[in-house]
């Protein structure tokens, strides 16, 4: 199939390149790789982005909207942060230059914080395609994943935000800490909400609870389904414990991949918060158009 695109649509992360071919607001096609930004060197990011999209491109530059970790210092153009508070998509993107003549790359910057101090890349774009489609919404924005994002939003603002490793933690202790020796692949949910509620009422106790997991497995034979739940359950229950202060009372909406998004609802939800899902490729892609209305207004 001859796939013109009348405008490229770009989430670069660095472990991911994702790329979507668009008309308008309509996804013609979609593309990715495993060149995201730790696998690229400084000079290669065009070659790897045109690998995807030679196909789409025609004799007419069209635009390309790219977010995430691709607008880092070690990436194709450094975006600089806004700070917060802020809007997710303060300013201008920033554009790349000197790029094939039959494209203009546009980078989104990502947010700062500085007291206390935290940054993001990519997930701003993702709050912004949200509030795009929900205006003047108040609440708060849960971003689960490798660090996972808590932002306060009020009057299309970030106000605030706060980044958990939680998932960088659970990937680590899950393949390569004694751990690795009882985890398995499945799910317990009951396990996932006991262990939960524990870190969630006593995160001091969460070192002690890691190792009990092994421990459990060793003398009583945890099964490994369990094991998995308990770890997901402990760590995400810290993690509440100390983002308390954004979730509570509040309104959640959960933006993230399937899986680890209906984890959060479901650890949320008994604890009364309302949660509304949102799939982040959707609210990715609605942000970048987002961007793209700011291009076309400054051109």
């Amino acid at each position: 199939m001859n796939i013109k695109a009348e405008w490229i649509a770009v989430d670069w992360g660095t472990s991911r390149l994702r790329v979507w071919a668009m008309q308008g607001h309509k996804v013609l096609a979609q593309a990715q790789s495993d060149k995201g930004m730790g696998h690229v060197n400084k000079g290669a990011f065009e070659a790897a982005f045109l690998e995807l999209v030679e196909d789409w491109l025609g004799a007419a530059p069209i635009d390309v909207i790219a977010c995430g970790m691709v607008g880092a210092r070690q990436g194709w153009a450094e975006a600089p942060y806004a700070t917060v508070p802020a809007t997710p998509l303060p300013e201008m993107p920033v554009r790349v230059p000197g790029t094939d003549a039959r494209m203009r790359v546009y980078i989104v910057p990502g947010l700062r914080q500085l007291k206390p101090a935290d940054v993001m890349r990519g997930e701003e774009t993702q709050i912004a395609g949200f509030l795009a489609q929900n205006p003047n919404w108040d609440g708060v924005i849960c971003l689960p994943g490798t660090h996972t994002k808590w932002a306060q939003i009020s009057a299309n603002e970030v106000v605030s935000y706060q980044t958990f490793m939680t998932g960088e933690m659970y990937a680590l202790l899950s393949s390569q800490s004694v751990l690795r020796h009882s985890i398995g692949q499945g799910w317990d949910e009951a396990a996932f909400q006991d262990s939960l509620a524990e870190t969630l009422s006593r995160p001091e106790s969460l070192a002690a609870r890691l190792f009990g997991l092994r421990a459990k497995d060793l003398l009583e034979g945890q099964a490994g389904d369990t094991a998995r739940a308990r770890l997901s359950g402990l760590l995400i229950g810290a993690e509440l414990a100390a983002s308390r202060p954004y979730w509570l009372g509040q309104r959640v909406a959960v933006i993230g991949a399937d899986t680890i998004a209906k984890v959060y609802a479901s650890a949320l939800q008994p604890q009364g918060a309302p949660v509304t899902i949102l799939d982040c490729n959707e609210m990715t892609i609605a942000g970048l158009i987002a961007a793209r209305k700011h291009v076309r207004a400054m051109a």
